[in-house]
């Protein structure tokens, strides 16, 4: 099992936007860590009800999605062995319009209560989807109104970090984590968020197919430059790194 020096189970917070973000972009390194015995608290800030994917073919509408959307992230969690999920429920595609300081000041709240070794969100101009970009610039501003102990990384979208020089980024700044060994559970969740993953065929598609849609490696940028990594391959800090318990 992964302990930080404390000799407690090292801690992830990820503070996301919707559900399956977690699953689609950075499922493979969630089930990475929680496989090595981190404890995965996951936060989405909405249900995910404004989706425009209902089923394929539709069988959800405005007044059924929210709740079918939070069965399926619960069980993308358990595909993907997150222990901890909490809705702060704001309404889908309404985050960027939330009170601002309200927000940073809840996440703060819940950091100071968890007190993750890693912290992950979205890049607050890099997210994609205002709902991400408002969500992360919440949380880093959270994070980093206080020195804290531990490190904060932006997730990315596929490959892209490969090249971050197109991003205003150096190799440096950005960590490479390979997970191909749990591309498997990756999948699992996917299919878990079904009415959003249901009109995309290779989904469905025999597992040794399907698997090969995945990238070996998901991608982060680094959003607390001061924190000591022990190589670009692993998240947390190597400060927290203890050896793994004789008894796992």
């Amino acid at each position: 099992m992964m302990k930080n020096q404390y000799n407690q189970p090292r801690k992830l917070l990820a503070v996301l936007a919707h559900p399956d973000d977690e699953s689609f972009i950075c499922g493979g390194t969630l089930a990475k860590y929680a496989a090595a015995g981190v404890d995965i608290t996951l936060v989405s800030a909405t249900r995910g009800e404004m989706g425009r994917r209902m089923g394929n073919p539709p069988y959800l509408n405005r007044e059924t999605i929210a709740a079918a959307r939070e069965i399926e992230l619960r069980q993308a969690c358990d595909s993907l062995g997150i222990r901890e999920l909490m809705f702060f429920d704001i309404r889908d595609k309404t985050v960027e319009f939330h009170d601002e300081e309200l927000l940073t000041a809840r996440i703060a709240a819940l950091i100071d209560e968890i007190d993750p070794d890693v912290m992950l969100t979205f890049h607050e101009t890099l997210g994609g989807h205002p709902d991400h970009c408002a969500i992360g610039k919440a949380a880093t501003a959270a994070f980093l109104q206080k020195e804290r102990r531990g490190a904060l990384y932006f997730i990315t979208f596929g490959e892209a970090m490969e090249r971050p020089e197109r991003y205003g980024y150096s190799r440096e700044d950005i960590m490479k984590i390979d997970v191909f060994a749990h591309l498997k559970a990756k999948l699992a969740a996917f299919r878990a968020h079904r009415c959003q993953s249901e009109i995309d065929e290779w989904v469905w598609l025999p597992d040794q197919d399907a698997l090969t849609h995945f990238g070996r490696h998901e991608y982060f940028i680094k959003g607390a430059p001061n924190a000591k990594v022990a190589d670009r391959h692993d998240l947390f800090p190597y400060e927290e790194k203890v050896a793994e318990d004789s008894a796992v």
